[in-house]
């Protein structure tokens, strides 16, 4: 009998790969890189399944050389990089990895704070350029995270668990979010609705962690930037494009805000080049959940919506977290 065949986009953990071996003929990646839009169809052509990550864009025109093609596992909880619409249509089914991620990336958006609010990229430049002669008492100010305002714009799964590590830090938490959370999940996250403008006035340090969405774009732009106040500090490990990076590049350099940390950006891999040439800025190449634990818990669920898709495993004929449930039942 004829495995069905799995394309793997990128190389993961060989020993969740392999659980794959026993029902699917693997097709796995040796080395991470990116694929054109030719060279994916041209390697979904014969697949019946795929496992892909953020920077593989499965639209229409890719699909179209796709006949065979009946799942498609993304590593990572958002998936703009897959046309749900397009998949749908040719009953395609696609899951994403929610939730697995969400402690991890919580961590590393304090990470992100602490480092911008206490300017540690900046120091650890200065310090490796050999220019560390003596103690300047009044050098490296920055800024406390303790007992001030965390504002978070998104308050999901992520922004909650943001929101409960600030007890120990002695920090008012305030949020805006698409709909309030229920009174028992304030009271949890001790955390404080407020509206937009507020959050952007009051807020000492402003995490997004809201979903990229056509109408999320640039939710923080020039008039949001100037809205904050100059002495706080933006972090971004929400989407690229729900920061306008321009203009972000010029409100630091101007002063506008303090400063920023930013894991993810607007056409990434590439990053705006007025980023770059700013000291008051952390980056990263969109790591948050690059924990080893986490990232294979990722591709232990992204193994384990291929499996059930094709009726196998625990989750048989029912993918654990399909995005588009309606194509199992189109199908049976």
């Amino acid at each position: 009998m004829i495995k069905p065949r799995v394309w793997i986009s990128r190389p993961f953990f060989p020993d969740i790969i392999d659980r794959l071996r026993d029902h699917f003929d693997v097709h796995a990646e040796a080395e991470e890189r990116a694929f054109s839009a030719a060279e994916l169809a041209e390697r979904l052509a014969n697949s019946d399944a795929a496992i892909v990550g953020l920077a593989d864009k499965i639209d229409g025109k890719v699909l179209e050389g796709a006949p065979k093609l009946r799942f498609v596992a993304n590593l990572g909880v958002g998936y703009n990089n897959l046309d749900i619409d397009a998949l749908t249509k040719r009953g395609v089914g696609a899951s994403n990895t929610p939730d697995v991620l969400n402690e991890t990336v919580a961590d590393y958006a304090w990470a992100l704070m602490l480092a911008a609010a206490r300017r540690v990229g900046e120091a650890e430049r200065w310090l490796r350029d050999g220019q560390w002669h003596g103690s300047r008492f009044e050098g490296w100010l920055g800024a406390d995270v303790h007992g001030k305002t965390i504002g978070i714009l998104g308050m999901g799964r992520i922004g909650q668990a943001i929101a409960r590590r600030a007890a120990g830090f002695r920090a008012r938490v305030i949020y805006h979010n698409r709909s309030r959370l229920d009174a028992a999940l304030e009271r949890e996250c001790a955390a404080t609705y407020v509206d937009k403008a507020s959050l952007l006035a009051q807020s000492d340090h402003l995490i997004l962690v809201l979903p990229y969405t056509p109408e999320n774009r640039h939710s923080i732009g020039e008039a949001e930037l100037k809205a904050m106040k100059p002495t706080s500090v933006l972090v971004n490990i929400a989407r690229g494009g729900i920061v306008d990076d321009a203009a972000l590049a010029r409100a630091l350099a101007a002063g506008t805000i303090a400063s920023a940390g930013v894991d993810v950006f607007e056409g990434e891999p590439s990053v705006h080049p007025d980023l770059l040439k700013i000291e008051n800025i952390v980056l990263s190449p969109h790591i948050a959940s690059a924990s080893r634990d986490t990232r294979r818990d990722m591709a232990a669920l992204a193994v384990d919506n291929v499996l059930a898709a094709f009726g196998h495993g625990p989750h048989a004929g029912r993918p654990p977290t399909i995005i588009n449930p309606g194509v199992l039942a189109d199908a049976s």
